[in-house]
């Protein structure tokens, strides 16, 4: 199975080798036919400390690194 990449905003660099990413997705609710915003936070693995807090950036899925960190940063992305 491929790995997922998604795409969203650094809003958290306080942690050590550690970004927290918002990742907003949107999709037509099936009842009202109205799009929706819908957001989720996903900590990502930073080996480097590059990214800082409003950075946008591709993440992707990876082997467990720690409890929470289930993606890894992959590269800035293009604006």
């Amino acid at each position: 199975m491929p790995k997922r990449i998604l795409q969203g905003k650094v809003t958290s660099d306080k942690n050590d080798q550690t970004v927290t990413v918002l990742v907003e997705r949107r999709f037509t609710h099936p009842v009202m036919k109205k799009t929706v915003r819908s957001t989720k936070k996903y900590r990502a693995h930073d080996p480097l400390n590059q990214f800082k807090v409003g950075d946008s950036v591709r993440i992707s899925e990876c082997a467990p690194i720690s409890k929470t960190k289930r993606w890894e940063v992959v590269t800035e992305a293009s604006a």
